[in-house]
Formats: structure tokens, C-alpha cells, sequence
């Protein structure tokens, strides 16, 4: 049937302004209802003012993700939180680690941190006015400073905790070590300082009386020494004794073993190179050679003046005699303990010691002279008596060359090992009295 257009179109507009009249009424009449998942909540603080604040909620816009995203935030902060305690965890795991310095004023500063704690120097110019290195050992990280440029008041002190490298053998060197615990004093006394070790090259006699105030046990503020020579104050409860160790002032390098030396055919049975002094037991040294016609089968290099210093010609013929001899011959000094001892085992040269107790205030007894390296265990020869070398050399002439080379492997790796010890002692020591209440 066909609908005439008037009364469609008069359907038309009265469904549109029915429509109309229905959505005027919703939107002005009508109460709001809006799901919780259409909207969201953005949470202001709006009040009266001096009143308290309220909540005051605005809808913005549909948002159908909000669920899913609060459990997402939510979940990630978990996260957070779980990670943030494992590193907690892992800090409060991790071993604790303490500074100490050293300040090297004695050439004995360069044995400790170079061939004892095996620490690196910058620049490597031996005669730079200012050196340093770091390295770690146990839980300690050290720091160290030489040269002549490191002076009182110009060291950056960044730590409470410090070890002083002293030379206390005679008096000129006694006075400039008395200077510098009387500035470490000062930075004890205003707080900047906490903790002090002196490692002291000791007189050859073991009179050692001028550093005793400053000791902690009897009033002073030095916790810890370590000391060079068969001091009797040794207790390895506050004082330890140190090795005397190689001729850092003279030069002498650090030696690293190489297969050579152990393997090599040395041409020589011994070695002396040293001042002959008058009336002591050198001079017999050099007479039981000379009437034993023994000059020819060892290395001999007499003076009479002692001299300080070597020069690069009288330094490398040294460590050639030292390299190419199996045997290097050490009679006492003003004390039984010489340089010449360790730099023998660095080139795996085997040291023929004369065991006897100088004059002095030094330790006696059956461990004695020589206290430290007899405990080692060092594998020296030792005698008494001068006269006793021909037979030492003969039974040299007989050994073989396997024998010499399994000789010189146990010297060097006895030399390696007393080195390594020295170091986590030293480290130990440090660590439990500094550090033991930290």
C-alpha cells in the first residue's frame, strides 16, 4: 500500500522531537548513575579555607583499563620493594673494608710496599720527588706515599688510620723521625688521626729507647710496632718484628724468578763483594780463601771504606757475582742480619751465614741471631767459624747439577713464600687492632 509523503513526513518529525524531548529530560532530570568502570577518580584536597581539607572527586573520562592498571602498579612496586631488600642484603653481606695509609720516610718503606705487600709506585723513576701507589689486602685498601716531596702537613689524609716508616739506626735519623711522631701526635690530638703503626729500621744494637714514650703501652699513641733486628721489646703482641730486608737506598731492583736461574750452569761456588773491616771476621773470611786457594772459585770484591752509595758499574757487577754463583757468603756486621742475606735469595744464591751474636742489647738464645728467618725456616747454610768454608765448598764441588737447581727452586720459592707470609701478617695484625671493634 502506498503511504502518502505528508504523513510520512509528519512521522518523521514527531519521532524526532520525541527522541529530542526524551534526551532533554535525561540529561537535565534524570539522577546520574555512571559505573565505576567508565570513569576515573582524580582525588584533589579542596576546602574552606582554615577548614579541613576533603576529598573532592572529578570525573574526567572513561578509562576501561583501570583495573588492570592498578594491579599492574601494584605489582610492580612489589617488585621494587623485593629488589630494593635483596640489594640491602647483599650490602649487609658483603665484607666490610678499611683505609689505612703509609708514608714511607725510610728507605726499609720501599722493601715493605714494593717486594713484601707487592704494591705498584707512580711514576717509576726511582729518584722522583713524589711517588704513590694503592692496592688491596685482606679487608684493607692502602695508600701509599715516598719520595722526598712528602713532607709534613702535605699529605692528603683522607683516613683516620695511618702506618709511619721510620729509619731510627743512628741519631741524625733519630732526630727527623722524633719530627715526624710529633706531627702525627698533633693529628692524633685533634682528632684527625684514630689509629697509628710505625714500622722502624732499629738500630743495629737494638737500642731503641727514644721511641718507647711515644708506644701506647707506656702512655703514647702508637698502637702497633714493627721493628727490624732481635729486639727484646718483641712480644707479637704490640711489637712484631720486621725483616731488614734488600738495599732499597742502594738501588737494589726487585728480582722476579725466571726458569734461567734456576736451570742455568753458574760458573762460580761463591760470592763476597763488601768492606772489609779491621780486626773482624771478614779479614778471616778473605785469609781462609786466600790459603784454601779458593779466590779463583769465587767471586771476591774487598774495600775498606764502607760506602753509601753504588753506582750502576759497582750495582751490576753485584748482581752479576750474586747470579752467577751458587753460594754467597755473609759474615756479621755490626749485626748478624745483613741486606746482603735477602738479596742472595732473590737470585736464588744460597746465603752461608755466620751464626754468631754481635754486641748489643739484641736477644740472646738458642733462636737467636737471626730470630725471624730461623722461624721461616730458611734454608741457609750457618756456621760458626770461617774455617769451616773449604769443606762447605768441597761438598759444593761434588753436588750435581740437578741437585743445585733443585737447591736454588727451594730457595726461591722459600723466599716467595716468607715474603707472602710477612704481607698477610702484617695486614692481620693491622686488621685486628685497628679495625677490631669497627
Amino acid at each position: 500500500m502506498k503511504i502518502p509523503k505528508r504523513k510520512l513526513l509528519l512521522f518523521i518529525v514527531f519521532a524526532y522531537v520525541a527522541f529530542s524531548l526524551y534526551a532533554a529530560y535525561n540529561v537535565f532530570f534524570s539522577a546520574k548513575v555512571i559505573s565505576r568502570v567508565h570513569r576515573v577518580v582524580k582525588k584533589n584536597t579542596i576546602g574552606p579555607p582554615g577548614g579541613a581539607a576533603a576529598p573532592f572527586i572529578e570525573d574526567e573520562e572513561w578509562n576501561p583499563w583501570e583495573d588492570e592498571e592498578v594491579e599492574y602498579n601494584s605489582a610492580l612496586h612489589k617488585k621494587r620493594e623485593a629488589f630494593q631488600k635483596h640489594l640491602a642484603q647483599i650490602n649487609q653481606n658483603k665484607p666490610k673494608r678499611y683505609k689505612v695509609q703509609i708514608w714511607g720516610k725510610a728507605a726499609v718503606g720501599l722493601y715493605l710496599w714494593e717486594h713484601v705487600l707487592d704494591g705498584p709506585l707512580h711514576p717509576t723513576d726511582k729518584v722522583a720527588q713524589w711517588r704513590e701507589g694503592e692496592l688491596q689486602s685482606g679487608k684493607i685498601d692502602f695508600t701509599f706515599y715516598t719520595g722526598p716531596a712528602v713532607v709534613q702537613g702535605h699529605v692528603p689524609l683522607d683516613m683516620n688510620s695511618l702506618v709511619l716508616v721510620l729509619n731510627g739506626r743512628e741519631q741524625q735519623k733519630i732526630s727527623y723521625s722524633t719530627r715526624w711522631l710529633e706531627h702525627v701526635h698533633a693529628l692524633v690530638q685533634a682528632r684527625t688521626v684514630s689509629h697509628v703503626a710505625v714500622v722502624l729500621l732499629g738500630n743495629e744494637h737494638c737500642v731503641n729507647d727514644w721511641i718507647s714514650p711515644y708506644l701506647k703501652r707506656n702512655g703514647g699513641f702508637v698502637e702497633l710496632l714493627f721493628v727490624v733486628y732481635d729486639s727484646p721489646w718483641v712480644n707479637n703482641i704490640d711489637v712484631f718484628q720486621w725483616p731488614l730486608g734488600v738495599a732499597t737506598y742502594r738501588q737494589f731492583p726487585i728480582i722476579k724468578p725466571s726458569l734461567q736461574m734456576v736451570t742455568s750452569v753458574r760458573p762460580y761456588l761463591c760470592n763476597f763483594q763488601g768492606t772489609i773491616y779491621k780486626n773482624s771476621s771478614r779479614e778471616i773470611l778473605m785469609q781462609v780463601l786466600k790459603q784454601a786457594g779458593l779466590e779463583k772459585d769465587c767471586i771476591t770484591t774487598a774495600r775498606d771504606k764502607w760506602l753509601p752509595q753504588e753506582t750502576v758499574d759497582s750495582l751490576g757487577r753485584y748482581q752479576t757475582a750474586l747470579s752467577q754463583s751458587d753460594l754467597t757468603l755473609c759474615p756479621v756486621g755490626v749485626n748478624t742480619e745483613c741486606y746482603r742475606i735477602y738479596e742472595a735469595c732473590a737470585y736464588g744464591s744460597v746465603p752461608v751465614v755466620e751464626d754468631v751474636q754481635t754486641p748489643g742489647a739484641c736477644v740472646t738464645g738458642p733462636s737467636s741471631p737471626l730470630r725471624l728467618l730461623k722461624a721461616a725456616g730458611a734454608p741457609f747454610i750457618f756456621l760458626r767459624d770461617w774455617k769451616e768454608l773449604p769443606a762447605i765448598l768441597e761438598q759444593e764441588r761434588r753436588m750435581g747439577q740437578d741437585q743445585r737447581m733443585e737447591r736454588r727452586k727451594r730457595l726461591i720459592e722459600w723466599y716467595t713464600s716468607f715474603r707472602q707470609q710477612m704481607k698477610d701478617r702484617f695486614t692481620e695484625v693491622i686488621e685486628e687492632t685497628f679495625f677490631k671493634n669497627v
